[in-house]
């Protein structure tokens, strides 16, 4: 029984410290990296606004407010512009995870880092 548990113990120690790169101790819980090259944001978006920016920066969600109108996907369009913009990606690289018809989406950022992710999102928010 003994080496067993000491082998599951073993096991248990090296999954940690495998997955420890992707838990994001120094992130806001907003963002999280899918492996192997992605990076999920938690976004609270206000479509029907003047301009398009960030509202709000924390664990909980990215606010970001929507130049376009909430109808025929319009401002899905012109959410994914303005976070591929923000984060200087190609907008093929961004989508809609979840939320295509709700305020609260997930959106879905592909070939990038948490970092650079994370970078970004500061660096605008602190602007505003």
């Amino acid at each position: 029984m003994a080496p067993a548990k000491k082998g599951k113990a073993k096991a248990n120690s090296t999954e940690s410290t495998q997955s420890s790169p992707s838990v994001n101790n120094d992130f806001p819980s907003c963002i999280r990296f899918i492996p192997p090259s992605s990076v999920a944001i938690t976004i609270h978006a206000k479509p029907g606004s003047k301009i398009a920016s960030i509202t709000d920066f924390n664990d909980e969600a990215l606010g970001v407010q929507i130049d376009a109108p909430a109808k025929d996907g319009e401002a899905n369009a012109a959410l994914v512009d303005y976070i591929s913009s923000v984060l200087g990606v190609k907008r093929r690289q961004v989508s809609i995870g979840s939320g295509s018809k709700s305020r609260d989406k997930v959106v879905i950022v592909e070939e990038v880092t948490l970092q650079s992710v994370f970078n970004a999102l500061d660096k605008v928010s602190k602007s505003y």
